[in-house]
């Protein structure tokens, strides 16, 4: 469980292909407080950690994984956004955020505001997920409001410290990211299919 509250920004050092599955070693900030088996958010895909050298940590995505993320296409010296797993008693800073991206979005446009930028993403509404205004979206495993939804489409605004402390700044035009939805909205959703 995490807050999507980036804690650092991390660097692939490595990559290595195994049947089908990709070992990620990252470069990052807490590695040498890491243990083997903890979970860890990366760009919002729970990762279990496998070993942890000096500075680094390795972890492994499964072809499922690989498949509905875009960590299938980091390569070494991509930057991703990285949270350790939510303390249980720790205030919830964010949303309540599972890890579990259910898709991936197209950044097709960011603005620049007063102070602000404006990131417009589009998705794949067949896959049955959904985004509301001022409900919660987890971009790249940040924590954001939506500003304007309409089907398979929505924008989130960001302030200063998300675009220089998480990846937000090298997102553009084109750019791949990962969704996950608000997981309410998601049971709620389930719930009421049978009855529209």
């Amino acid at each position: 469980m995490f807050t999507g509250i980036v804690e650092t920004i991390g660097e692939i050092v490595s990559l290595t292909n195994e049947e089908g599955n990709v070992h990620l070693t990252i470069k990052a900030d807490f590695a040498d407080e890491l243990q083997v088996d903890q979970s860890i958010s990366h760009n919002g895909v729970c990762l279990t950690v496998v070993d942890v050298g000096r500075k680094t940590y390795t972890v492994t995505a499964i072809s499922e994984t690989l498949k509905k993320s875009n960590l299938g296409t980091l390569e070494v010296g991509d930057s991703v956004n990285l949270e350790r797993g939510m303390k249980l008693g720790d205030r919830l800073d964010g949303h309540i955020v599972q890890g579990h991206v259910d898709q991936t979005g197209v950044c097709e446009q960011v603005t620049k505001k007063d102070g602000s930028w404006e990131y417009l993403f589009h998705f794949d509404p067949n896959l049955g997920n959904i985004t509301v205004e001022k409900g919660s979206i987890t971009v790249n495993g940040v924590s954001l409001t939506v500003v304007q939804s309409q089907k398979g489409i929505f924008s989130v605004a960001i302030i200063p410290y998300t675009y220089e402390h998480t990846n937000f700044h090298s997102i553009e035009k084109g750019t791949l990211v990962n969704l996950e939805f608000d997981v309410i909205g998601k049971y709620v959703r389930r719930l009421t299919e049978g009855y529209f």
